[in-house]
Order: structure tokens, then sequence, then C-alpha cells
């Protein structure tokens, strides 16, 4: 037998009280012998000795009584193995792990993977007595604690269900054993069980990591482990992808969108209908006539934009039993017009070739709401940087600290620059002119030229190995041949700074020949190449113009276009101090969030931290202000649902002593089993009040006697004698 709180014992000393006072009404009073004492001696002995056993007996049933109590509050409980005959009840402390990942809302309706969990737990509650310790969570990527060690109670254990839901999030399994553990530690009872419910997908459990099992294994040591696999189905279809792949997001034109249909099932998807809406209007629609098995098919989605302004737009499957991937979402913030200024420090060569390229599709004219120039470089400081959307800078020599600064606050303000090098650039003085201000223009730090040739004096290819970036879209469609074709001969040697992304580098150096940083709400391109031909060959294949016009479409509608994914952090900038001390989220659901805005690496921000539904939300630099959208879509990696067998959840699990439990009479049956501990508390203190009554009883019982005897005293006249001698 233990005790859950074994320093109450210590008031077992209190049995000492009732001796004490036993004691102290024993002590001899002065005698004083009278005449009449000798004809009651002997009645007088018959009747002390009755009371001396009543005495004992009340003292004994006192201190019972006592220990008895003191037992019961120590709450004493028979581990697991005890013989049935011991006293007591079987009770347990639970802890519920409930997987709330997005990939258990798969089923129909009133029948998904969540749906049979909710079943689960319904009868793990059942073997449970009122009382009995309580603890449930929904875990997710954000794990939400339901109930933490409740008393069990029928009622408020269902209206918690009730609230239980999926999140659109995915599942860090590595964090579950840990999470639980942390739950199982307030429970206070004989035995402690954890029941983990989950659809056990393959990806996750096929081959887990060693973190898990170790964490596992801790957990066992603390508590019964049971693992609950919930069945399901294995066909699914998901959007996974949804990018713009060309045109310039402005008024009046036609971008052409590509979306990604991946079927994760076993057999074959047929006649897949994809639609695209913009803000909620159906635009577009194509038909995917065959998704092989674990293959992905990809169709191109045509978007007009009529208005200016931030636009909503969605792909979107339909007919699939997990609904909460069919749709991905994209924001394209559409101008009326777009204007690229480049600023040319060579000869010319460099500023036409740039035109050329970005006018390369169509007629190659300009009009009203697109416009692209080149100046020289002496010629900027006389520019109106005002009107302009992106600058280019090719082979400029050096800008003056002022110019250094002006640019600054024109990316901050969320609008794009692009840089290149070439023979005239000065890079001790663009290095001086970069330290000197508040925070790095350029995403490194210039070095010399250096020769990238081969041995045999050809120009070394591109990396074909692109990062997943919106601007590498387009070159993902280029023939091998093509591009390949592109050779780079020379280039500067930078040090890339820590907040710097490489977009492009050459093949067998990995040296970046296209690097990004974001600068306040706009970002800024460098090429460590040159624009003209004198260092690379780039201009005169089809890589130049679709990587330019590719780069301006994206710094031109940068701000709130990329999505973000379900868990990931929401960031409103400003290109200065704001007036107002706070901004203003808006969930998809309606939930109004305010966010304090603070000062982050020389930028004022508004952070929301975690972003906890898929849908579009809406971000204002005040409540005052227009908002401007932000898409939220799930992690396709859950899109993965396959549950993993029984075989291999074994062989995942073999060397660790976990319960599975696949059905319910399993459950059951298994818990019946296990939960053989009993807690005797009920008992003691119930036995304790049994001596408490009869002891209460038998002194009020004795009590009435003497008053009685003592009313009959006092009501029968003295002999004459005994008085004359008193």
């Amino acid at each position: 037998m233990s005790f859950f709180n074994p320093f109450i014992l210590l008031a077992a000393l209190g049995i000492s009280l009732p001796i004490i006072a036993h004691l102290l009404a024993r002590q001899k009073v002065k005698r004083t012998d009278w005449a009449a004492m000798q004809f009651l001696n002997r009645n007088v002995r018959v009747r002390s000795r009755e009371i001396r056993l009543r005495d004992l007996l009340l003292l004994c049933l006192r201190c019972l009584a006592v220990l008895l109590l003191v037992t019961a509050l120590a709450r004493p409980a028979w581990k697991a193995g005890a013989p049935d005959w011991l006293p007591g009840e079987s009770r347990a402390g639970v802890v519920i792990g409930l997987d709330a990942s997005f990939s258990m809302a798969h089923g129909g309706e009133g029948d998904t993977r969540f749906d049979r969990a909710l079943e689960q737990v319904e009868l793990i509650s059942k073997t449970l007595q009122p009382g009995d310790p309580i603890s449930l969570a929904l875990l997710g990527e954000e794990d939400e604690i339901l109930i933490r060690n409740m008393a069990y109670d029928r009622e408020r254990f269902r209206q918690a269900l009730d609230d239980a839901k999926v999140v659109p999030a995915g599942l860090n399994l590595d964090r579950v054993p840990k999470r639980l553990g942390e739950l199982v530690e307030d429970l206070d009872a004989p035995e402690k069980e954890v029941y983990f419910i989950s659809d056990m997908q393959e990806r996750d459990w096929r081959e887990s990591s060693a973190r898990f099992q170790e964490a596992l294994a801790d957990l066992q040591e603390e508590a019964e482990v049971y693992l609950v696999p919930v069945s399901g189905v294995s066909t699914n279809l998901a959007v996974t992808d949804f990018d713009l792949v060309s045109g310039f997001l402005r008024k009046g034109t036609t971008a052409r969108y590509q979306a990604t249909v991946k079927n994760l099932g076993p057999e074959p998807a047929l006649n897949v209908e994809v639609q695209c809406r913009v803000e909620g209007v159906q635009i577009d629609t194509k038909i995917i006539p065959q998704v092989a098995p674990g293959g992905s098919e990809t169709v191109s989605l045509f978007v007009p934009f009529h208005n200016a302004g931030p636009t909503r737009i969605t792909a979107e499957i339909s007919g699939d039993l997990l609904a909460t991937d069919n749709v991905r979402r994209v924001v394209a913030v559409v101008r009326d017009r777009v204007s690229v200024l480049c600023v040319d420090g060579s000869d010319g060569d460099a500023g036409r070739l740039v035109v050329s390229a970005l006018l390369a599709r169509g007629d190659g004219g300009q009009d009203e709401v697109y416009i692209v120039r080149s100046v020289p470089w002496l010629s900027l400081p006389t520019e109106d940087l005002s009107a302009v959307d992106v600058i280019v800078l090719a082979d400029v020599p050096e800008i003056t600290p002022v110019q250094v600064e002006q640019l600054s606050r024109f990316v901050r303000e969320g609008k794009g620059m692009v840089w290149f090098a070439g023979q005239n650039v000065k890079e001790d003085i663009w290095n001086e002119r970069m330290a000197a201000s508040s925070s790095p223009l350029l995403p490194a730090k210039l070095g010399q030229p250096e020769e990238s040739a081969t041995a045999l004096g050809a120009g070394r290819p591109l990396d074909p190995s692109m990062p997943d970036h919106p601007v590498c879209l387009p070159l993902l469609s280029l023939p091998e041949d093509l591009f390949s074709e592109t050779r780079f001969l020379r280039r500067l040697a930078v040090e890339s700074a820590p907040s710097s992304f490489p977009v492009l580098k050459l093949a067998g150096s990995g040296a970046p020949i296209l690097l990004e940083q974001s600068l306040g709400r706009g970002h800024v391109f460098m090429f460590t190449t040159s624009a003209e031909t004198s260092w690379n060959n780039m201009a005169l294949t089809p890589v130049f113009p679709m990587l330019m016009q590719q780069i301006v479409t994206y710094l031109a509608g940068r701000e709130f276009e990329q999505a973000r994914v379900v868990g990931d952090s929401l960031s409103l900038s400003y290109a200065e101090q704001p007036d107002a001390n706070d901004a203003v989220f808006n969930s998809p659901s309606g939930e109004t969030m305010t966010v304090p805005v603070r000062e982050y690496q020389k930028q004022h921000v508004a952070m929301l931290e975690k972003a906890a539904e898929a849908g579009f939300y809406t971000a204002r630099v005040s409540v005052q202000s227009p908002g401007v959208p932000v898409a939220v879509n799930v992690d396709p990696v859950e899109s993965e649902i396959t549950p993993l067998d029984e075989e291999g959840l074994e062989k995942n699990l073999s060397g660790l002593e976990v319960n599975i439990a696949r059905s319910g009479d399993e459950l059951t049956s298994s818990i019946k089993t296990n939960r053989s501990g009993r807690s005797s508390w009920r008992f003691f203190m119930m036995v304790a009040l049994v001596f408490l009554l009869i002891e209460c009883l038998l002194a009020d019982r004795l009590r009435s006697r003497k008053e009685a005897r003592q009313s009959q005293t006092v009501a029968k006249p003295e002999p004459p004698a005994v008085a004359q001698d008193a």
C-alpha cells in the first residue's frame, strides 16, 4: 500500500489528545471518610469497574476514528497486482491526447476520422468514476488543453468534447510524448493512463525519430500508454501549389497562374475540375483528364485584372473527402500603372539590353500603364522616384550618401530595386556607402571581379536545381538545352549578408549569381554579374527577358502577395514610425486582433505571432485605415493521409511496451485487464465515520444514564443518621 499524501500521516499523533484527556480525568481527588461510607464501599467498587471499562471502550473508539480519518486523508492506494480481497475501488487518472491535425477531418459528413476518435474518447470516459482526475488535449501544431486535471464529471466532460474541433495545421509528433507527460505529472491517482488517439499517418509513423522513441519510453515509466489508431481510407486530392507564372500585375492586363493538383490516393483521379475565382467570382475553369496515383498535374489559369488594388484569387477543386486542402489562395496587388527606371552606368549597352528584355513580349511597345525608361547614372539626382515602381541600377560606378538614403527609403516604402555589377562599379566606394547607411541597401558586401570560366575557357552555366521561388518559375519551363546556353565568364566575389537569400547559383562552384534581400516593405535583387555581354551571354538567351519580367512582376506587387501557411507569423512593415501604436488583424472567421507596433532590426513592424486559420486575413495599420488581404493556406505536407498499417506500426514501436487498441472492444478489454490498482481512501473514511458515530452514540447513552442516576439521588431523602453524622 502506498500513500499520495504521506506527510498527513504525522497527524496520527493526534490520538494522544483523547489519551491525555482520559489520564487527566483519572487524577485522584482528596479523600474524606465519613460514617455512612462503610455502607457504600462495596457498591462503589462494583460501579467503578464498569465505568473504567466504558471509558476504555470510548478511548479506543476515539483513537481508532482518528487513525482511520488520518489514513483516509493520506489517500492510501493498492498498487497493481494486489489481492482482490483488499478494500478499495478501481480508479485511475487519465490523460487523453486527441490528434486534431487537419488530416483528421478526412471522411464524409458525420463520419470523419475525428468523429471516430471522439467515439473512442467516449468509451474511455465510461470506464472512469466520478471524481477521477482527467485531462484532455487537442494536439496539432499548437496544442490546446481543453481540460487539465479536472475531477471527472460527465456533463462537464461532454461539454468540453463539444468544443473540440480539427485545426487546419499539421501535427508535431516529436512533441506529443513530452506534452502528454507534462499533463501526467499533474495527476494524483493510484494508476495513471495516457491515451493518444490519431490516424497514424504513414509519413510520420513509418520511421519516427529517436527523440520521439526516447520520450515515449520515458512516458511509459510514469503511466500506462495506449495508442488508439482510427481507421480511414487513403483517397485524397489536394491543390498543393498556386503561383503567378507570367504577366504584370497592372490594371487592364491578364496574368497566367499555375495550379498544381496532387493525387495522394492509391487510385487514379479522373476528370478533376479546377476552378479559379477572383474575389469569389469564378473566372476560369480547367479539367484535368487524369491524375495518376502519387502523381501531380498542373493547369494554367488566366486571371484578368479589371480594377487596381489588392485582389483575392483562389484555385479550388471539389468532390474530395478532405476539403481543407482543396483550395489554395494568393493575393495580387494590382497597380494602375507600372513604371520601371533603368539607371545606366555603362556606355549605354546595359540600359538598352534591360529595356529590351522588359519589352520583349507583344509588340515591344509601351503604353500609359507600362512605362520602361533608361537614363544615364549622372541624371539620377534629377529623377522623381515617387512615380517609379522599380529602379534598376546597371553598372553604376557609385552613388552619394544622400542617394543611398533616398534609395533605402524608396525600397522601404514597398517598391523594388535591381542591382547589376559591371566593369565600372567601384566596389570600395559602394561598400563604404553601404557601411555608413543605417541598414545595408545591398544583400552582400562587394569583392573583386573573378573569373568563373571553366578550364577550357567556356563560361559556367546556371545551376539547374533552383529553389522554390516565384522568380524561378518561368525558367523551369525552359528546355534544358536553352537553359544551359546561358554562360558566365566573370562575376563579383561577394560576402552575402545573413538576411540575404541566394536565388540563382553557378553550376559546379555554387557561387551566387542572383541574391534577394527584404528591406522594410520592399525587396532588393542583386546580380553579381553584368547586364551587358562583356561578362556573360545572358542577355542573348531567353533566360534574361523571362527573368527580368518576372522580377519586375515580383517587385511591383510583392508586399502582401506571398502566401503564408497556418502557423506562420503575419507581419505588417512601416516605412517610418507610424502615428498609431497598434495594428489590427482580422481573421477569416471575423476575429479582430490588435497587435502593437515594435521596432525590429531598425524597422517598425507589427507582427501577429501565428496564423491559426486558413483563409484571407486582413491587415490594417489602424482600425480606420483600409485593409490589405493576406492569404494563409494549409501545409500541403499534411495532405499525405495514408495510415500506417498494423505491421508497420508494431515494427516502429518494437521494444516499447505500448498498448495498441484498434477497435472499441479491444480498447475496453485492454483497460479492464491493465487497470488493477485500487484506491482505499473512501473505505477508510467510511469506517472512520462509523467509529465516530458509535462513539458518539455510546457517549450520549452513558451521559444520559449518569444524569438519570444523579436525578434519582437528589430526589431521595437522606437518612437522619447520615445527616447527623455529616
